[in-house]
């Protein structure tokens, strides 16, 4: 197909956004042909032609880091919380991440899956193409294998890409209280090389932070993701500073997520590193945080910045990655050309893709059409979806 008459991001190249007005793009067997001004277009591109009126095309978005295959819900503790309960009173009536490992223990893999269909379908909504989907919920063997199964059936039953990241570290069960480093022996490894030997896993996540594990007890789960040939990723420097950074960055991570507290050595580590850093504003919203991700420190590192909605039962309870890119730029300054970034190129570089989040030939044809004529609205807007037209592998 050729799409004519568009206004193309192709998020590539020197111009803001990568932008090119009066342009075509054209879409050869599920990848991207040719792009440039229409003027320009090479008598030998032929195929059936669709004039978008000046429509924005850009990448399809691509959601980084999300938590979206869980059972239960946690709305009863928000009311709480609300109400003034603290977080040590929501945590002894059941509530907190005690709460969602229980409902989730309890779910089938068909009851989690749907559940995660739910999340799923709102995010391909708004013209989001790739999903990474983390475990973390069961944190026992079997819950924890259940989860990336679901995980992996998503793109099986809708148009999207889907990329699991076993997070069997993400907090310490109740049978295994102050026996950190018993649990990732006897639990997370295992489950590790068990999803690995079932090609359930993409990447391994931890969370480093206080209430979860240290860097220390995560070295060894982050030194059989490298025996296995499985990058890392980290949730890291989110609620206070805990070395997370340095942990991944000197095990070369795709990616370190949250960062609020990350350092300026943090971020230099990061640059050196080539890791993303994923900031997620709606945990910070959520949770009511005050401590800013260093933003300019960042910029001035080169570090790239991915934007991701983390959604999660808990702090996190987003499904809407054109409300990140909002958020992205009221809470934090980031620019909306940051934010447009920070969903399709540099979200797919904190997955590892190397074949989308840009507009370029040779690039899978996974693309979004907006009803909008400047890039910048996508993030300006709040609670208006503008999404025309979504093509998944060149269909739609």
């Amino acid at each position: 197909m050729i799409l004519s008459n568009a206004t193309v991001a192709t998020m590539t190249g020197r111009e803001p956004y990568g932008l090119i007005r009066e342009a075509a793009v054209v879409v050869r067997d599920g990848r991207i042909a040719w792009v440039g001004p229409e003027a320009d277009l090479p008598a030998d591109q032929d195929g059936p032609r669709e004039d978008l009126g000046g429509r924005l095309v850009t990448p399809g978005l691509i959601d980084c880091h999300t938590h979206i295959v869980h059972g239960g819900d946690r709305a009863g503790e928000f009311e709480m919380r609300l109400e003034g309960a603290s977080y040590e009173e929501v945590a002894r009536a059941g509530g907190g991440i005690v709460s969602t490992v229980k409902a989730t223990r309890a779910a089938s893999e068909e009851a989690l899956l749907s559940g995660a269909l739910r999340f799923a379908d709102a995010l391909i909504s708004e013209g989001v193409t790739a999903i990474e989907v983390k475990s973390g919920y069961g944190l026992d063997v079997e819950t924890e294998l259940r989860m990336l199964r679901a995980a992996r059936a998503i793109e099986r039953l809708r148009p999207v890409r889907v990329k699991t990241s076993f997070l069997g570290a993400h907090a310490v069960p109740a049978e295994y209280a102050g026996r950190n480093a018993a649990y990732i022996e006897e639990v997370c490894l295992p489950a590790l090389r068990q999803a690995a030997a079932e090609r359930l896993v993409d990447a391994v996540d931890g969370f480093c932070e206080g209430i979860a594990f240290s860097a220390a007890e995560l070295e060894p789960l982050f030194a059989a993701a490298r025996d296995l040939s499985l990058p890392v990723k980290l949730h890291a420097e989110q609620l206070s500073h805990q070395g997370g950074v340095q942990l991944a960055t000197r095990y070369g991570a795709l990616s370190a997520d949250h960062v609020e507290y990350a350092t300026e050595a943090d971020a230099r580590a990061m640059a050196e590193a080539g890791s993303v850093a994923v900031i997620l504003p709606g945990a910070f919203y959520t949770l009511r945080e005050t401590q800013a991700p260093p933003i300019e420190a960042f910029r001035a590192h080169g570090v790239a910045m991915a934007l991701a909605t983390d959604c999660n039962p808990g702090s996190s309870p987003m499904a809407s990655l054109l409300l990140t890119m909002n958020m992205g730029c009221t809470l934090f300054r980031m620019t909306p050309e940051e934010a447009l970034a920070g969903v399709t190129r540099h979200a797919a570089r904190a997955l590892g893709l190397q074949d989308t989040g840009a507009i370029a030939p040779g690039q899978r044809a996974d693309l979004a059409i907006w009803d909008v004529g400047k890039p910048a609205e996508l993030a300006y807007r709040i609670g208006y979806n503008p999404l025309y037209r979504r093509i998944f592998g060149g269909e739609g």
